[in-house]
């Protein structure tokens, strides 16, 4: 296989996995899912939470440029969506609310590198044995440890009908939420991945600081704001514990990602305490990635009543 070739294959590769749960070739945490009340554990019970969106974009260089194919620009969407349950239990841990979560996507993805293909799949699951949310009157904190498991479809030879990352990754996370009597809201996630080696093709993706964030206003039952999110990865990628090595017009030395995403959000939350988000994403200063717009909808349920606890 020819050397560029074999690093178009990787690029998407670490970009396969990305969208449900969702890299950055894997970038396994769906970034800019979370919004409003980030921090802010609710009461004890069982939540359903759903996330459905759709994204698009290009492949781009380690200059922010398109990366050009045979005349073309790799190109990648997905409509995806992904089930959580949430429970928050009674159980205090150094004063905090204790509890746990899974996350399962589901993604359908084409991807366009010297043709087209496309796949339906689990993605990469995710879940956290420890979430620990404090309450104070304007300021409320969560912290946790995810890990993403590598359940996703993946297939060595083709990468366009990967959505797994096929590794494991680890995910220390803190959470805040500002909520001052004003009706203002300020709040962010703060996460670290940390991603194991590929077995199968000997390749490292590096690790990655990023955060999700929104502010705006409350009014009454509605929220308005801006919301958006921050990814930079702070190691390089490896193969066999070798820096991969620049290749211009594709990717810079290292591969290491970056993105800021931002664009408006709006909520509502009814009286039963369900709500309903919705957000719109567009990606810039793109570096070693790719790069596009994400629409979200995303939906919380209070299900504790229905099994018999609240």
């Amino acid at each position: 296989m020819h050397n560029s070739k074999l690093i178009l294959i990787l690029a998407v590769l670490l970009f396969a996995g990305t969208f449900l749960q969702a890299k950055e070739g894997a970038d396994q945490y769906a970034n800019g899912a979370e919004n409003w009340f980030t921090g802010a554990l609710p009461p004890a019970g069982w939540y359903y939470i759903n996330y459905f969106g759709y994204y698009t974009g290009e492949l781009r260089d380690g200059a922010g440029d398109k990366v050009n194919v045979g005349g073309s620009t790799p190109s990648v969407s997905a409509v995806f969506n992904a089930f959580r349950i949430l429970d928050i239990t009674t159980l205090k841990i150094a004063g905090a609310d204790y509890g746990v979560h899974a996350i399962v996507p589901v993604v359908y993805q084409s991807v366009n590198l010297g043709g087209t293909n496309s796949v339906t799949s689990l993605g990469d699951m995710t879940i956290d044995p420890l979430v620990l949310g404090w309450h104070h009157p304007q300021w409320h904190a969560v912290a946790a440890f995810d890990i993403n498991l590598p359940t996703g479809h993946y297939e060595k030879n083709d990468p366009r009908v990967c959505v797994g990352a096929h590794y494991y990754a680890f995910e220390p996370l803190l959470a805040l939420s500002y909520m001052p009597k004003s009706g203002w809201e300020a709040s962010a996630k703060l996460m670290y991945n940390i991603k194991t080696t590929n077995q199968v093709t000997n390749y490292h993706s590096g690790q990655e600081f990023h955060v999700d964030f929104v502010a705006g206003k409350h009014l009454h039952q509605w929220m308005l704001g801006a919301q958006g999110y921050v990814v930079k990865q702070t190691t390089d990628d490896t193969i066999g514990g070798t820096t991969v090595v620049a290749q211009p017009g594709v990717f810079a030395t290292g591969r290491r990602g970056q993105v800021v995403g931002v664009g408006p959000s709006a909520a509502y939350e009814t009286k039963r305490h369900m709500s309903f988000m919705a957000s719109w994403q567009h990606e810039t200063l793109v570096r070693n990635r790719f790069g596009g717009d994400k629409v979200w909808f995303k939906m919380v349920i209070p299900v504790g009543a229905v099994l018999g606890r609240s």
